[in-house]
């Protein structure tokens, strides 16, 4: 009896949360005069990890233009228009770039849209980004091998201002999504500042090195996701997560202690990423406890590897690390109930000193990041 009332209880909440959703239409009234021919056009947000290429959020075509209907819970999300990935993502007429758009859910509604340009068009007739990474960042390689995964990727390194001044050795954090970190002139939306960033605050607390390794454009979900995975039900993708921690672990970490003087010790390692890059960067800490003493877990998509609970309840006991948790409350609505999840779940079991950091409208971007980088860094290096 017991059995079966707690399965009705369950169906029951399937039911209500199924009969909650709202459909939402989204509408395209115009696209640009160089629009391509018969377009593959997809939305990418906080309520699908922000894929930009997924087939259940591809825009259907009809006689009046492009329409997508989505069935979506009450709440507040943000998103962008894309053509299957973020180097042809919406931009400006003047192919700017532009922020999140918001989308907020509380019946059914029609929302229309206008597309100014795409990125990808603009790469030939307009001047490109400046570059702002300082003298302080260089380039290690542009296809630094993976053998773990068989591929190659860029991976940059910042130095910090007295390190060609001196002797001494100095911690080192590695950062996810490279691209973003250092350069506006690689990043997706904005980079996060953190040379600038670290030649400030390098002159108050410990100073540091950073690695940054780019992701892998495509395949950036599967490397960042330690499990395979499913989104909004569509066919399992393969996790390579735990290949992409080893290659950092074994194969780039020794690399690093050879090539710079660094503090090679727990202590003195971390990690750090926003979204997929939050995620994975928690999954380093418990799988790699004697690697990594510590980690910034900026905006986790824990939603799309719920998994990530079963190794804190099962490793987070071994783990005595520095964790930072940040959710901004205009992520989406599982944003912020997940990330406490893993904050609280982890308090239980484990003796890392940790912090939780919910940033009232708080956005998902690379501004929001830079804006919370230093607060992080300096809770980090106390």
């Amino acid at each position: 009896m017991f059995r079966k009332t707690i399965f009705f209880q369950f169906a029951l909440l399937i039911t209500l949360s199924v009969a909650s959703q709202q459909k939402i239409r989204i509408e395209i009234n115009s696209l640009p005069a160089n629009d391509p021919v018969n377009s593959s056009i997809f939305v990418a947000g906080s309520f699908n990890s922000w894929n930009p290429q997924n087939k259940n959020f591809q825009f259907q075509k009809s006689e009046k233009g492009y329409f997508l209907e989505l069935s979506l819970n009450a709440g507040s999300y943000e998103y962008k228009i894309t053509r299957g990935g973020w180097d042809n993502v919406e931009c400006t007429k003047e192919g700017k770039d532009v922020g999140n758009r918001t989308l907020k859910v509380d019946a059914d509604a029609i929302v229309e849209i206008s597309i100014e340009g795409w990125k990808d068009l603009f790469t030939t007739s307009s001047q490109p980004k400046k570059s702002t990474a300082n003298k302080n960042v260089r380039i290690i390689d542009t296809a630094f091998f993976i053998p773990q995964l068989n591929r190659t990727r860029r991976i940059w390194v910042y130095l910090p201002p007295t390190y060609n001044s001196s002797t001494k050795k100095y911690p080192v954090l590695y950062m996810h999504d490279g691209q973003n970190v250092f350069d506006d002139a690689t990043s997706f939306s904005g980079e996060w500042g953190v040379d600038e960033a670290l030649d400030t605050l390098g002159l108050k607390t410990k100073e540091c090195i950073v690695v940054g390794i780019d992701n892998g454009g495509d395949k950036r979900l599967n490397e960042y996701c330690p499990y395979d995975f499913s989104l909004n039900n569509s066919k399992t993708n393969v996790g390579e997560g735990r290949k992409y921690v080893e290659f950092l672990v074994k194969t780039l970490k020794p690399f690093i202690d050879k090539k710079y003087r660094t503090l090679k010790d727990q202590k003195n390692t971390f990690t750090a990423g926003s979204s997929m890059g939050g995620l994975i960067s928690m999954y380093a800490v418990l799988e790699y406890p004697k690697t990594f003493g510590g980690a910034g877990v900026f905006s986790p998509a824990f939603w799309v590897c719920p998994k990530i609970f079963d190794d804190i309840k099962a490793k987070g006991k071994k783990i005595n690390a520095k964790i930072y948790f940040y959710a901004g409350d205009a992520e989406g609505e599982s944003m912020v109930p997940m990330t406490l999840r893993a904050f609280n779940e982890m308090h239980r079991v484990s003796k890392s000193k940790m912090a939780e950091v919910i940033r009232a409208g708080g956005k998902h971007n690379e501004l929001r990041w830079r804006v919370e980088f230093p607060m992080f860094y300096e809770w980090l290096m106390k």
